[in-house]
Formats: C-alpha cells, structure tokens, sequence
C-alpha cells in the first residue's frame, strides 16, 4: 500500500481503488495515516466504527484486511458506508448513470426542493435538477447501485455550497461580486450534472473486495448488533465553551432526500434555512455527555476502545480517560498537535487518541 494517501492495490491487479475526496466537517481522512500508526500493532480482525461519518476510517480497516462493520445514525452517511464499505463488487456503468441524469416520460417527478428550497441554497434550475435526480436514483433496485448514486448526488450538493455545509440561508454568497477568502467560484458554478459524473467515477474507483464480509448499519452506536475485536468512537465534538458540532444540523438537507416523500412532515418551518426539526442528542448535550460515553464504553467494554477527540473538549482528556479506565485496565493518550481543523479559529487544538485496552 502507498502511505501517505489512501491507496490500496485491488485484489484484481488492473486496478487501483482510493477512497474518494471528501469536504465533510470533522472527517479523519487527512489523519487516517497517524491514527492507523497508534493501532496498526493491536491485535484485532473484526472492528466497528461507531460513529462512521464519511467512512475514512471503516475503509482504512477494510484496506487492512479487517473484517468492517461501519455505523452512522444519520441515513445519508449510512448510504455512503453501504456504497464505499459494505459494497465489495457493484459499480455503476455509464449506462446507468445516463439514465439517471435523464428526464423520463413514464416517471411522475415531484417538486418538492423547488417548492420548499427557493433561495436558500441552490438556483432554481438547481433545484430542479435535484427534484429529477433523487426521483431517478430511488428507481435503481439494486441496494449498492443505489448507495452508490446517493453518495454522488450528496457529494455534488456539499461541494456547491459555500463552506460546504447547509447551516445558513446564504445562496447569495456564490454570486456576490466580492473577494472570498473561502470557497472556489469556479467549483461552485460547474454544473450538477458533471460533478455528479466525477463522484460516481470517485465511488466506482473506490470499490474492492478486500475478501471479508463488511457491513453498514443505521443505528445509535449503542445498539450496533454484534461483538467486535475493536471498536473506533469518534463522536461528535463539544468545545470547552460548550457549544457542539451537530452533523444533523450542518446536513439537514442531505437527510432530508433520504426521506424525500416524508419531508415535508420534518421540516422545522421556523427556521430560515428550512432545516430538520432537532432531535434530542447525548452527544452534543454537555451535560449528558459524559454519561454518553460511559454508556457506550459499557456496551464495548469487551472490545478494544479506541477514541478520536479533541483536547480541547468537552468532555477534557482527564474526564475521557477517568470515564474509560472504569472499563479498561489500560489506557494509553496519543496526540497530533499539529492539525488545524477547518472553520476552526482555535490555534490550541488538536487531535488526540485514546486506546482502553485490558
């Protein structure tokens, strides 16, 4: 394997898989190499990580040869676990990908993006393109294929938009006529359709069969079937002033298209950005949240536990390895304090890891 980025020879040796390019807030993807250095001597062949996320972490064990099972309680990351990690063979061929980036005259195409959506975050004719292409995607039968499509569909959203989240109503910033300190008006103004095209070739790229049986769940860590070697925990982070990162919030409107037909029913109608309405969550209560993980070390507590957070966080490294040494007899902190978190004005922050073994 070549280090230093994601890459794997497949087990058929014309091609090269690599784990797909990613915007997403608070992915390890550029961290993957150092976390896999502090594990890599553990003795482990199944694992589960709990909190999947973009699938960085879950697709380095599958390139390891580890049996995977990712997680994510969120649906739209649960597509892209069952696309990039459980899916070991299904690709989507041109063909397919024509057909669904065509209008169909046997097909009834809602409006609901361009009914709900104007103004917010995409143009109209964006908007539309949208309503057309999640109609087509959900007439793919094959589960893979279908993920697969999704992926592509969510990443062509995140990469349109500015700061590449769905947390403002701030469509305007794409066109406004003002020097940017963030952002690329080139990648913003390139068609739907053709970064759709680029993400279907990332996720074709990516898929391989690394030779075990890899799965992808859509439950609370908690209640993930199954015993595992290790577990990987990489949960939503809490800063010190108390203020969380909170996926559902930032990616509301990638949750909502999984539920298309039922969206109306979940829309908080009083928010500018027409977000979901909030669930309750341990893991962005700093009050609950210490709780959170005693409960979930509880639930591994025969597995080894390794957790990603940062130092700077609630809750602090002395109450993560308080709460984890009540399960593990050993416990070891590693940190990488030279890492810069997008959107992140905290130059004191940094990544730390720790490994609860018995």
């Amino acid at each position: 394997m070549e280090k230093g980025s994601i890459y794997q020879r497949a087990l058929f040796p014309e091609l090269t898989v690599r784990f797909p390019s990613t915007r997403y807030q608070g992915s390890k993807a550029k961290l993957m190499d150092w976390i896999w250095g502090q594990i890599a001597n553990l003795d482990f062949k199944t694992c589960l990580d709990a909190f999947g996320g973009t699938g960085a972490v879950a697709y380095r064990f599958k390139e390891e040869s580890k049996d995977v099972a990712y997680n994510d309680l969120l649906r739209f990351n649960y597509y892209f676990g069952k696309a990039l990690i459980e899916n070991d063979k299904v690709h989507l061929d041109p063909s397919e990908v024509k057909w669904t980036l065509q209008r169909h005259p046997e097909i009834t195409y809602p409006r609901f993006v361009q009914d709900n959506f104007a103004d917010i975050y995409f143009t109209d004719e964006e908007n539309a393109w949208i309503d057309q292409t999640i109609t087509n995607i959900k007439h793919l039968k094959d589960p893979h294929k279908f993920a697969m499509a999704f992926f592509a569909l969510c990443q062509a959203c995140i990469i349109k938009r500015p700061y590449n989240l769905f947390h403002r109503k701030n469509l305007y910033i794409r066109f406004a006529d003002v020097e940017r300190s963030f952002g690329n008006k080139t990648t913003w103004d390139k068609p739907f359709e053709e970064w759709f095209r680029i993400f279907v070739e990332e996720a074709n790229r990516a898929v391989f069969d690394n030779g075990e049986r890899n799965r992808a769940f859509n439950h609370d860590a908690v209640e993930v079937p199954g015993v595992f070697d290790l577990v990987y925990i990489d949960t939503p982070y809490i800063s010190s002033k108390g203020v969380a990162v909170d996926y559902l919030d930032f990616y509301h409107f990638l949750e909502g298209l999984t539920m298309y037909e039922e969206w109306g029913g979940y829309l908080d109608e009083d928010s500018k950005h027409r977000r979901l309405k909030p669930r309750p969550n341990d893991w962005t209560n700093k009050n609950r949240i210490h709780k959170a993980f005693d409960r979930l070390f509880q639930r591994y507590h025969e597995s080894i536990l390794v957790v990603s957070y940062r130092k700077d966080g609630i809750p602090s490294e002395g109450d993560l390895v308080h709460i984890l040494r009540k399960h593990k007899n050993k416990v070891r902190v590693e940190h990488y304090d030279n890492y810069r978190y997008v959107l992140s004005t905290n130059s004191d922050a940094g990544e730390m890891l720790l490994v609860g073994t018995d």
